[in-house]
């Protein structure tokens, strides 16, 4: 996506004691986006991690994870890269089989994070 075929959202928004993040799809700097379930998730869940880190925050921060999935057959996959990434206890999940708005992804991950005291 080019800055001008950005959508007019906030990436993160901070309110009471929570951080939420904004849609992240599987998103290369520097490339094709990569093929398969697996490989779109852990890039996904490495921008959201990147993401949390400019707000002095990481993964052990998450509360809450929305899921979107093109397909319900990458459940079982996908939870086995997401169960790697997360240590108890663990976020809550809602996930949901959506289309997305960017052809070829599999997968996009929303997060709320509890900002530190």
């Amino acid at each position: 996506m080019t800055q001008t075929t950005l959508p007019p959202i906030s990436r993160v928004r901070h309110s009471n004691g929570f951080v939420f993040l904004s849609g992240e799809l599987p998103l290369q700097a520097d490339g094709p986006m990569p093929e398969g379930i697996e490989a779109q998730t852990a890039l996904t869940l490495d921008r959201i991690e990147a993401t949390l880190k400019t707000q002095g925050l990481g993964l052990d921060d998450v509360v809450s994870i929305s899921a979107y999935l093109t397909q319900t057959s990458d459940f079982a996959a996908f939870n086995r890269v997401y169960a790697t990434r997360f240590q108890e206890p663990r976020p809550v999940r809602t996930t949901v089989c959506s289309a997305l708005m960017l052809a070829g992804a599999l997968v996009e991950l929303t997060a709320i994070a509890a900002e530190r005291a």
